[in-house]
Order: C-alpha cells, then structure tokens, then sequence
C-alpha cells in the first residue's frame, strides 16, 4: 500500500511539474518564409489574392487528392470562404477565410482547424515588387496554443515543421508563375 501511495504522490508532482512549466512557456508562435518570383508584382499578387489558387501550390491543398471542398461568396474578396474536410489525419478538416485585402500588397486569412483538433491561426501573403520583373513573396502564419497545451511547444519546432510546408508551397507558386 505505501508503494502505490508514493507512485501515485510521484505521478501527481510530475504532473504538477508539467503544469507549472507550461505557466511560464510561451503560447503564441510565428513563422514567415519569402521566395523571389520572376514576374511582376501585380502579376503575382492577382494570383495569389484568390484561394483557390491555393490548390495548385499549396502543399496542404495536394496532400489529399479525394478532400471535398465547398467555397462560399466571391473568390478574391474579404469574407470568401474555402473549406476542406478529408479522411486524412494530416489533412483533417477545416476552413480559411478571407479577412482583409490590400490591393496589390497583402491578403490576410483567418484559419480555423475542426479536425483531428480544433485551432485557429492567421495567415498572410504579402507581395513586394524587387524590380519591374521581380516580387518577393511572403508567406506568414501565425498561432496560438492554449494552457496547458502550450507545453508542446518546447517539443515542437513550429518554424521547421509548418515552415517547410511554406516553402514547399512558395517553390510550387514560383513554378506556376514562372511558365506562365
């Protein structure tokens, strides 16, 4: 009896330890990356203003070829909503949002997550002319994980994980672009 009691006093200080860590980590994380597009900015940013465009260079839109997908209002403009749902695990389902727009420079997004957990981030593109012929594009994404959640985060590389998933995506847009 005085085995199980120390065992379970050991479990509940660690669990408590983990609690008190997760106090003091940080919640919010960010993550950006940029790629340089051989086309003009207008170009540029008249593609990447439309979701649905997203399914050709995005590597979460290519992960699931079989997702449903339904969009609601007018591609391009605040309030367009574009929504997925697949089987997959890493895929799951969810919806992005148009939040904002300003013409020519950047387009924000308004992510939420349903499944397999739910989330909300923001996301952003965001395009600078470098020459007549030359954009840098600039793909952010940012979030938030909630106490106790938040302890993950000193496990978890959020900029290596999703941001390679961001340059995957950036090098797919710059190929589209560039045969055009």
């Amino acid at each position: 009896m005085k085995i199980v009691k120390r065992i379970l006093i050991v479990i509940v200080a660690l669990i408590a330890l983990v609690l008190i860590v997760a106090l003091f980590t940080k919640k919010d994380y960010a993550l950006e990356r940029e790629i340089t597009i051989n086309k003009p900015k207008q170009v540029v940013f008249d593609y990447v203003k439309y979701l649905k465009n997203q399914d050709n260079f995005s590597k979460w839109a290519k992960m699931d070829p079989n997702m449903k997908k339904e969009y609601k209002g007018t591609d391009g403009t605040v309030g367009f909503v574009s929504s997925w749902d697949s089987e997959s695990k890493d895929v799951g389902k969810g919806e992005q949002e148009i939040t904002a727009i300003r013409e020519g420079e950047q387009i924000d997004f308004a992510l939420h997550f349903i499944k397999p957990f739910d989330g909300r981030a923001n996301a952003f593109m965001a395009t600078t002319a470098l020459s007549e012929n030359q954009t840098n594009v600039k793909w952010g994404f940012s979030s938030r994980m909630n106490y106790p959640m938040n302890i993950m985060l000193l496990f978890m590389d959020m900029d290596k994980m999703l941001g390679t998933d961001l340059e995957t995506g950036l090098q797919n847009l710059k190929g589209i672009l560039e045969k055009q």
